[in-house]
């Protein structure tokens, strides 16, 4: 049976593959409405939308826009926004650190990949190394970014840090902490299941075919 929840989106992971991860693991249904470019450029849609953009995800009832949005509502209703407001502070926290490397990452992937891919990956260390650090600070990095159970920004992180193995296969070869989060998320059984899944590995992560 579909679950109640509903991701509207292109057919791309793009912003929407943190929720997935996190639907995943949490072992929640899901179904997806897949929006091609000829229904997007129709305009009907469009103007549906909050701010004129995807993703959208429907709660039963209530349709919701903003991909970390969409995070930080199903992190409320599902136990994933810390044990306290001083790690939900840090939780957004972090997650403002991932926006950050995800807006730089789409710039390069649609406005500057070809001129810029190879400065993009000379400077990644300076962006992955703050997310080491505090992954360090939080019980010697052996289980999550912060505090002591997952969270929302986890699966953010984690998809961000996917991304990039697939541009720089060696980003994380001098983070050994972040080597080991990554290997211990892909690891868990039910995310894992996804992660193998056709249809996660048939969707690519971006829509212009780079990477």
């Amino acid at each position: 049976m579909p679950g109640k929840y509903t991701i509207t989106y292109f057919p791309v992971r793009g912003r929407c593959e943190a929720m997935r991860l996190l639907l995943a693991d949490q072992g929640l249904e899901w179904t997806e409405d897949v929006v091609t470019g000829e229904i997007w450029q129709k305009g009907d849609l469009k103007k549906s939308c909050a701010f004129g953009q995807l993703p959208r995800f429907q709660d039963g009832d209530f349709m919701l826009h903003q991909s970390n949005a969409i995070l930080r509502h199903l992190a409320r209703n599902h136990g994933l926004y810390g044990q306290d407001a001083r790690e939900a502070a840090l939780l957004d926290m972090v997650n403002d650190g991932v926006e950050d490397l995800r807006v730089k990452y789409g710039r390069l992937i649609y406005q500057n990949y070809d001129d810029g891919k190879a400065a993009y990956i000379e400077a990644l260390p300076g962006e992955l190394r703050p997310f080491e650090n505090l992954l360090a600070k939080n019980n010697g990095g052996k289980a999550f970014i912060v505090g002591k159970q997952v969270s929302f920004a986890d699966y953010n992180l984690l998809d961000i840090l996917h991304v990039h193995l697939v541009l720089a296969p060696d980003c994380l070869a001098s983070f050994p902490l972040l080597a080991g989060y990554v290997q211990r998320f892909n690891a868990q059984p039910l995310l894992k299941a996804y992660l193998e899944s056709d249809a996660r590995k048939k969707r690519p992560i971006n829509g212009n075919g780079k990477q």
